[in-house]
């Protein structure tokens, strides 16, 4: 039996969220403890809430929606590359320590996954750096996905790195939980909310193997 690590973030009312972005709220609008015949929610969300994909549309106007990316770089191996909690700053000579090659798709995981838990954001996150991006891009990397609500350093001026991957259609996703994933290559699936014609979409996403 291959083990099913379940890497995404749970969507709750009042939850972790990138300064700016909307609050997530989740209330009941029908109860059967109250005599309705069934529960029903309303849950108001972000497109960039939990773990989500980012469209090409986050930051390129007119660019590719999140209801049309093609699903098959969304699904299939990926590798999970694990990096001390020194590192802060994954650019290009802390991607060069680890075997990339061949590897489509790459998820990070940092110091990241031990903030998860903190009910309020914190800015000194690790990122990946736009020499990273680079990096990425000249080994053919279609999918990378990182451990916080941004992939991206805290108020970059340029988002040089969210620029950089999805001028080229790369998949970026974040928000992922790798806390309990240790390093390899498992299968990946990661499939956003089909939400028309939006820069980005909440996903469910797990990896299989181990």
């Amino acid at each position: 039996m291959r083990r099913i690590y379940d890497i995404s973030l749970p969507v709750v009312d009042g939850g972790i969220r990138y300064p700016g972005n909307p609050p997530t709220r989740v209330s009941s609008v029908e109860a059967i403890a109250r005599g309705d015949a069934a529960n029903v929610s309303l849950v108001a969300i972000g497109t960039h809430t939990a773990t989500h994909v980012d469209a090409v549309r986050h930051f390129i106007e007119g660019g590719a929606a999140v209801d049309e990316m093609p699903l098959e770089r969304l699904i299939g191996r990926a590798l999970v590359v694990t990096f001390d909690d020194g590192v802060t700053v994954v650019g290009e000579t802390a991607l060069r320590a680890h075997a990339l090659d061949g590897h489509m798709r790459v998820l990070l995981k940092t110091r990241n996954s031990a903030l998860l838990r903190r009910p309020d954001f914190v800015t000194d996150y690790a990122y990946l750096a736009p020499d990273g991006a680079e990096y990425l891009l000249h080994l053919g990397v279609e999918l990378v996905g990182i451990d916080y609500l941004s992939i991206e350093q805290f108020r970059s001026p340029d988002h040089r790195t969210h620029r950089l991957l999805l001028e080229r259609g790369v998949v970026i996703v974040e928000g992922l939980d790798l806390s309990a994933v240790p390093p390899g290559t498992y299968d990946l699936v990661c499939l956003p909310l089909k939400l028309a014609g939006l820069d980005g979409a909440p996903a469910r996403a797990v990896l299989i193997g181990g």
